[in-house]
């Protein structure tokens, strides 16, 4: 019974640990998702400039 206890001791501390690792993983994983699309936004802007400066408008339109 003493085995036992321990080896249940042993996995409720393995158990807490490995939490420990998905939560401080699933932050990282937020943080990095949120930087992706903020380097996603700057890209696509700075495309959407490149494009509006090489099409320039016809002069009857300006």
């Amino acid at each position: 019974m003493n085995a036992l206890e321990v080896k249940i001791a042993h996995l409720e501390y393995l158990f807490e640990q490995l939490n420990t690792v998905v939560i401080d993983q699933g932050k990282r994983i937020g943080r990095l998702e949120g930087e992706i699309r903020g380097v996603s936004n700057s890209v696509q802007e700075i495309e959407l400039e490149r494009v509006r400066s090489t099409n320039v408008k016809p002069p009857h339109y300006q």
